[in-house]
């Protein structure tokens, strides 16, 4: 199988151009693709997997790639998905969240030379003449093809910013920079910037001519892979400090039993043979199925050694309750003053501030359903409260059957 067909099998590829063409430059190693990542926080998150895996799969199979950093773009703001304008970020919070972006990048892909680049658009954008781009780039661009684009649909109503306008020019004038500049001849995104996309390949052959050689390809699920990143109680980060391995590999563990061989599929890089022996599992086996997304997407990310403790910490959490294994909150002095009660803090204090609800609203209605346990004792009264000796010793603190913590007062 080749790698475009193990692409394709995998249910990475939505949309492509000149689909002949791109199958021989990416089976041949011939393809120097880039993907962009705008740096809107200090770490990258499950949404950002997707493309994380592809861009490995590929330089496996030799081709090159090229991880563009948006610190030019993230001035504007990209509007696609958005229903209002993002927040502006300074100068200095985005040269540090492209710092943090680079070494988390290094666990997926060989940036040793000649292998793959990592380059912030930042270089480009940020030195253009405004009435040059207005001349030169500009006017290649349609405004009417530009308010069919989806992104832009989505905003008129509530209103788009002329900065947030300019965004598909930027993006587009990124690839061909880089097809001049770096011989990039393929760009990669998310079905929600094909537009953006298709405004590079046009541009580039605008510019250069007919014969210029740039193709685009979508991956078939990345806006899904987006919202991955999100769950009830926050962001699935890839840095350990904001999502320990243990939790990446629970949220992993709780994906959806319609989900699990799909991530599987398109995440992991196990076998197709072995994966599609599991399209008839059922039931128990389905667990399984978890097990090894959970496993094997954490030790990609984490290492095999901190994959391996994770796996047997929930396992331990499962069988037997197993309080000692339990991720540990540990509450302080300050913790048990003004509260309703001097001297303790309710159940709904302590659910909120070890992560296991977002509000103390959250929290009643969980226990009001029956979904919570302290010690396997189920709890009834949302006025329930704990003192300082109570929790000396620590108590595991259930929500649901999947979310546990060990909260222990020190």
């Amino acid at each position: 199988m080749t790698i475009y067909d193990e692409l394709v099998a995998r249910g990475l590829i939505a949309q492509v151009t000149d689909e002949q063409e791109i199958k021989d430059m990416v089976n041949n190693g011939k393809a120097v693709f880039y993907i962009g990542f705008d740096p809107t926080a200090d770490s990258l998150h499950v949404g950002h997997f997707m493309a994380l895996c592809l861009m490995k799969r590929l330089q496996m199979a030799g081709n090159k790639p090229i991880a563009l950093i948006g610190g030019g773009t993230a001035m504007i703001g990209d509007p696609s998905g958005r229903t209002d304008m993002r927040q502006m970020m300074t100068p200095e919070t985005i040269a540090h969240n492209c710092e943090c972006f680079k070494k988390q990048m290094s666990r997926f892909i060989d940036f040793s030379e000649g292998k793959a680049m990592m380059i912030n658009n930042a270089e480009w954008l940020l030195d253009l003449n405004y009435v040059e781009v207005l001349r030169e780039v500009g006017s290649c661009f349609s405004v009417n093809n530009m308010l069919r684009a989806e992104c832009y649909k989505q905003r008129m109503e509530k209103g788009l910013s002329f900065l947030e306008f300019n965004y598909m020019i930027m993006q587009s004038y990124d690839f061909y920079h880089l097809y001049k500049t770096y011989g990039c001849n393929m760009q990669f995104g998310g079905d929600d910037q094909w537009s953006n996309m298709l405004g590079g390949t046009e541009l580039i052959r605008r510019k250069l001519g007919k014969d210029a050689y740039a193709m685009t390809i979508t991956l078939l699920l990345n806006s899904e892979g987006k919202k991955m990143g999100k769950t009830q109680s926050g962001a699935v980060w890839l840095d350990p400090d904001k999502t320990s391995p243990y939790d990446f590999y629970q949220y992993w563990r709780n994906v959806a039993d319609a989900d699990v061989l799909k991530c599987i599929r398109m995440l992991t890089f196990l076998p197709l043979e072995e994966i599609d022996k599991m399209d008839s599992w059922e039931g128990a086996q389905l667990n399984t199925a978890k097990e090894i997304l959970a496993f094997e997407l954490t030790k990609l990310v984490h290492g095999e050694e901190e994959a391996a403790k994770a796996q047997a910490q929930a396992r331990s959490l499962f069988s037997a309750g197993g309080a000692a294994d339990a991720p540990e909150f540990v509450l302080t002095d300050d913790d048990f003053t003004g509260g309703i009660v001097e001297g303790q803090i309710d159940i709904g204090s302590v659910m909120v501030k070890a992560g296991l609800v977002k509000s103390k609203s959250e929290a009643r209605t969980a226990i009001q359903q029956g979904g919570v346990t302290v010690d396997d004792v189920k709890i009834t009264d949302f006025k329930t409260s704990y003192t300082k000796a109570d929790l000396s010793e620590g108590k595991l603190f259930r929500k649901g059957k999947k979310t546990f913590v060990k909260i222990i007062a020190k």
